[in-house]
């Protein structure tokens, strides 16, 4: 009984001392999450490129994903030439209206953030920048009046934006105006350098990182990721009426790139692409209505035609472009019907390319659509409709050689006559046939109509012996 007793007390022992083994390794544990889940977590967000439509919804999807998972600091890594103003716009209301701290950072080295981007820069909550790179450059250009000269540096800096040779175009100036004040807002909302922020639009001044920082113009200048989020770490940000420190010791850091949903927004939104995309489908619509049956060129041709005009919602379009590109396609089209010994073809080739040119409301960000390109396509889509529509029209003209239309006007030959009827072998069968005139066996003969499974036929010669 004493050996049971103390069998029980050592099984006791080992239980109790495996539960607080247990106990500990699940405190442990719990310890290990709870310090991880309060790790601050920073979200980087990757642009290297034009600012498009598909930059923007990339940036709005990753601002929203910052915020819903409670992102201690959103940190746009920037490399830009510049871009549209809308999509830009999209781009700076989301920093506005972020919970999130945006810190831009213009990197790495050799980076930069001109025009579009500069005003992006401005508009961070926290604006930094690689010790290699530039920002300004922030004058609006809209087809048709190029880059304007500078000022005199004598005029005021919110004075007309004129060139030495007189005013420049009045929507220009009205665009140059709308750009400056809007930066010029920017600067004061942050408390950055606003004279600046004039001249980069006015005069399209550049700064590199020291001259932006000694300016005013920018926060800090950091090498690298790691050396940005240390500078920042325990700086204090407003955000609407609020100030939040920022924590950033052992932060996680999350990189987003964009993803392949955002490179074919990215290649929809250039206008060269949407321009081919329009005509393919145009091409395809006209094979398919002149060849009715084939069903790939319809189908191929609805699909591009589609994703052109969706391209073209991305982009900034003008629709009196629009309207001459169709136009000019329409006018080739009619060429091929219309005895007009090329003038009307040519016309919509002229058309055409003057739609092109018109198509794109800025040149901003290499948006412009090439000139050669240009009238390289209106050839080639004169050289198809042109092509495909002549020999569809050849082909309409030959007769018909098969079905019932194929046995008018076919030959034949009378081989019985008899109480039963007559009978005639044309195009090898032997069909019932009748006549006005009387035949006899041997009789050639001529199909005049079909009436279901009998010929009316004409004599076409003499009987043959």
């Amino acid at each position: 009984m004493a050996n049971a007793d103390m069998s029980l007390g050592r099984v006791g022992w080992i239980g109790w001392i495996g539960w607080s083994v247990a106990a500990a390794l699940t405190a442990g544990a719990g310890l290990q999450a709870v310090a991880h889940a309060a790790a601050p977590r920073v979200d980087v967000l990757v642009i290297d490129g034009m600012i498009s439509p598909a930059t923007a919804e990339f940036f709005s999807r990753g601002l929203a994903h910052a915020q819903s998972d409670g992102a201690e600091l959103v940190v746009l890594e920037m490399d830009t030439p510049g871009g549209l103003d809308t999509s830009m716009r999209v781009i700076i209301k989301e920093i506005l209206s972020s919970t999130v701290p945006v810190a831009t950072w213009v990197g790495p080295n050799g980076a930069r953030a001109a025009s579009a981007g500069t005003y992006i820069l401005y508009a961070s909550h926290i604006a930094a920048m690689a010790p290699a790179s530039n920002l300004g450059a922030a004058t609006p250009v809209a087809i048709g009046t190029g880059t304007p000269e500078p000022p005199s540096p004598q005029g005021p800096p919110g004075g007309r934006s004129g060139s030495a040779s007189g005013p420049i175009d009045t929507l220009h100036e009205k665009a140059v105006n709308d750009a400056a004040a809007f930066l010029r807002s920017l600067a004061q909302l942050r408390g950055r350098n606003a004279e600046f922020a004039e001249r980069a639009v006015r005069r399209a001044q550049s700064m590199s990182a020291q001259e932006a920082l000694h300016a005013g113009v920018i926060d800090l200048i950091a090498n690298d990721l790691d050396d940005l989020l240390h500078q920042l770490n325990g700086r204090e940000i407003t955000i609407g009426a609020s100030k939040v420190r920022l924590s950033l010791g052992d932060a996680q850091v999350v990189t987003t790139r964009p993803d392949w949903r955002t490179g074919v927004l990215a290649v929809l939104s250039n206008p060269t692409v949407a321009l081919v995309l329009m005509m393919l489908g145009v091409y395809g619509l006209f094979i398919e209505v002149i060849h009715p049956g084939a069903a790939l060129p319809g189908v191929a041709g609805a699909i591009c035609l589609l994703l052109g005009l969706y391209a073209l919602h991305l982009l900034p379009v003008n629709w009196t472009g629009v309207a001459l590109i169709l136009l000019g396609t329409a006018l080739m089209i009619a060429e091929v019907f219309l005895p007009t010994f090329g003038v009307v073809g040519i016309g919509g080739i002229v058309a055409l390319v003057v739609g092109g040119m018109m198509l794109i409301n800025t040149e901003a960000g290499g948006m412009k659509i090439p000139f050669p390109f240009l009238v390289g396509i209106a050839l080639v889509s004169a050289a198809v409709i042109l092509g495909f529509g002549s020999f569809a029209l050849r082909v309409r003209r030959r007769p018909v050689v098969s079905g019932q239309e194929g046995l008018i006007g076919a030959p034949g030959v009378v081989t019985v006559v008899d109480d039963q009827g007559t009978w005639a072998r044309v195009q090898g069968a032997s069909w019932r046939v009748r006549s006005h005139e009387p035949l006899a066996a041997g009789t050639a003969v001529r199909v005049e109509r079909v009436d279901g499974l009998t010929l009316e036929v004409s004599a076409a010669g003499q009987p043959r012996s």
